[in-house]
Parts: C-alpha cells; structure tokens; sequence
C-alpha cells in the first residue's frame, strides 16, 4: 500500500510556493540515497528538476550488476496559476513518481531493499503556461522537451517506465492506468508480457494497453501530432520505453484541478514499485532481446525517428 505517501506528495506539491528544494527535503529526510535538484529556465518560465536515486543490494551503485531502473514523471507543469487555482490533472506524473521514490525510500528505511537500483526524475513548477481555449486553457511547459530530457532520461537507465496524466483524448478511456506497448530505437515493439502479469496482479484485473503511433515516438517538434508527451523519453535513449498512462473514461483537460484521483495514482505507484522488484532481481523483461535483433536485421535501424528530421 502507497496510499499514505501520494496524499504526502499531493499535499506537498499543492501549493502555489512548492519548489524542488521542498521535495528534495521530504525524501532525503526520509532516507533517499541521493537527491539532486537543478533549476531549469526557458522562454515560458523555469521548473525544478528533481532525481532522485534508491540503492539496491545488488545495483550498480553498490558495486553490483543489478539493471537499473528508471522512471520518469512527465508532465507541464503541477499547477498552472494565475489561470488555474490549485494542482491540476497534468500533475498525475510527477505524483505518481515522486510518491514511487517516497516508497521506496520508506521500504528501505523498515529494512526491504531491493536487488537493483531505482532512479526516479520529474520536475515540479506550480505555475506551468498555459495555451487559450475552452472551456479550460490547455497546459504547456515552461522550458522545452529537450532540456527536459536532458535533466530527466538518465545514461544510467536501463528500462524506463514514463507516467504521465492521459485524460485529454478519446484513446484510453477507462478509470486507472494503461501501459503501451515497448518503444525502443524507433520501433513499436509488442507489449511486454511480464509487464502485463505485474498490472493483472496489482489492480486485481485484466490489463489494459493504449495505442501508440508512429508519430507519437518522434520528438515534439516537428510539427506532427502527439497523444501527448508520454513517450518523450523515447526519443533520448536506447533504452526500453513503456509508457505509464494515468486515465479516465471522460475527456479531462490537463489544466484542470480536482480532477486527480489518489486511488487510481496508488494502483500506478505500486505496479510500478513490483515492476522494479522484479526488473531488479532480472525476472521482468521489457521487450524480447533476441527478436529485436532480428527485427533490426530484417529492416534496419529506426533511430532516425528519434530526431527531428534527416538520419540519425
């Protein structure tokens, strides 16, 4: 159970004055390993980027040859004032993976540690721009996805699980979360079957996947249409990328505010915190090694989908 730690995240991160330094505060006092906190300005405004790093008794920190995971809490912002009062939908992601961090720094503090490493990365910025429309304005960011991407998908990561709010669509339309199919170098692979048993096991039901596109794994940018920013991380790694999509049955704005719910947050903490378990003991594969060698063989790299334009 994480719920104790998401109303810790949610009460913390809703305010018009939270900052990185706050939340760094709360985990490291909590027992983190490592937490780093930089400040990143662009032409809409600034954020604070957050990493934040669990040992595990195996990991690469600690000398060992554990695989290391990371999980990445996308997001514009967790508020959008003056516009918006309060914290809003788009928020779900970096809650979700900062409670992931809270949790597991609490498991490691009663004596639990897991076998591999766990780094977690989002950023927090209480007054995201938005864009004009209605009946609600739409979320932007206030620094661009490449320095977001710069700060967050880590060389250290070996899988990553990207969490994101995706209500405002008419693609995953049902209370909880969805994962996507593995994205790497390019390619849409098949849904990982071990991350489908995890999610069976944790929410007590039958899976539930969303669709992914071409144009959703190229960088923001180019001028094509993205779901959202969900699978960003994609296109700075060659890691494996799954998805973590917060959803709803109705069309949500990620402006909008009382609409995050706890309980379906919890249910994405723990999948995730189970994914890490079994990723770290090398009992949960994101995608078959071999047959991505042999997709690659049969028609090349796909890297070129990871930059704008042009060959990668």
């Amino acid at each position: 159970m994480a719920l104790k730690q998401v109303i810790e995240i949610y009460e913390l991160l809703d305010s018009a004055k939270v900052n990185g330094e706050q939340v760094a505060s709360l985990l490291k006092k909590r027992g983190a390993d490592k937490v780093e906190v930089k400040s990143i300005r662009g032409e809409k405004g600034k954020t604070d980027s957050i990493k934040v790093w669990i040992s595990g008794s195996k990991g690469k920190r600690s000398g060992g040859n554990a695989p290391t995971l990371g999980v990445i809490g996308r997001l514009g912002g967790v508020g959008a004032r003056p516009e918006m009062i309060g914290l809003v939908s788009d928020s779900d992601g970096a809650i979700t993976a900062l409670s992931i961090a809270l949790k597991l720094a609490d498991i490691k503090q009663q004596g639990d540690t897991l076998p591999g490493d766990v780094i977690v990365a989002t950023h927090v910025c209480p007054d995201a721009p938005t864009m004009p429309h209605e009946p609600v304005p739409f979320m932007g960011s206030p620094v661009d996805m490449k320095s977001l991407n710069d700060h967050e998908v880590d060389p250290n990561m070996e899988a990553i699980l990207s969490i994101d709010t995706t209500k405002g669509n008419r693609i995953s339309n049902q209370r909880g979360f969805a994962i996507s199919p593995t994205v790497k170098e390019g390619y849409i692979l098949r849904v990982s079957e071990d991350l489908l048993s995890i999610m069976e096991i944790t929410t007590g039901r039958r899976p539930f996947v969303f669709a992914i596109t071409t144009q959703d794994i190229t960088p923001y940018g180019n001028g094509l249409f993205h779901l959202n920013s969900i699978m960003q991380p994609a296109v700075a790694t060659q890691a494996p990328v799954v998805g973590v999509a917060i959803t709803a049955e109705s069309v949500v704005p990620g402006c909008a505010t009382g609409a995050s719910h706890p309980v379906d947050i919890e249910e994405a903490v723990r999948f995730s915190i189970e994914v890490a378990k079994h990723f770290g003991a090398g009992k949960c594969k994101f995608y078959d090694e071999e047959e991505f060698k042999r997709i690659v063989e049969l028609y090349g790299s796909m890297r070129h989908l990871q930059v704008l334009g042009g060959k990668g």
